[in-house]
């Protein structure tokens, strides 16, 4: 009786472990599928290309080197003190895939063409269908320099 239960209580335990494993179930920040990549970038924004964090709602995307596997969407949400908010263009509630990458939408928003979620640009807030905000990273302004730096 005793090896009965501890057979099925591994094989129960095996099998749970394999379809966590395998399944795209939600995290603490976005779905377990998401990709995990090094974010590591220095802006400038005396320079023309990065002008738009200058103010404040005025997007911009990242597409350099070291700005994760699909780029990133930043925004200066405060003006003063300078605050700012970094986001994955990775949907964070869905398997990547060739439709997930997330747009600016009408300036305000942010849009998953998959399915229609969408996010207010400023907050992060989700409006429709998701219910995780996009993976947003770290950021330091130097307000001297106007450099900004964004990282995970």
């Amino acid at each position: 009786m005793k090896k009965t239960f501890s057979i099925a209580a591994i094989l129960t335990f095996l099998i749970f472990s394999f379809l966590n494993i395998n399944s795209c179930s939600n995290r603490e920040d976005t779905v377990s599928c998401f990709p995990n990549s090094t974010i590591n970038v220095n802006l400038n924004l005396n320079l023309a290309a990065y002008n738009n964090l200058n103010f404040v709602g005025q997007p911009i995307y990242i597409d350099e080197q070291q700005s994760g596997t699909r780029g990133l969407i930043v925004v200066r949400t405060v003006d003063n003190p300078a605050t700012f908010k970094v986001y994955d263009r990775n949907a964070p509630h869905l398997c990547p895939d060739t439709n997930t990458t997330l747009e600016i939408k009408n300036g305000t928003s942010i849009f998953c063409p998959k399915d229609n979620a969408t996010w207010i640009l400023i907050t992060g807030q989700p409006t429709a269908i998701a219910t995780l905000p996009p993976k947003t990273y770290f950021w330091n302004y130097d307000a001297g320099t106007k450099n900004l730096s964004l990282y995970n």
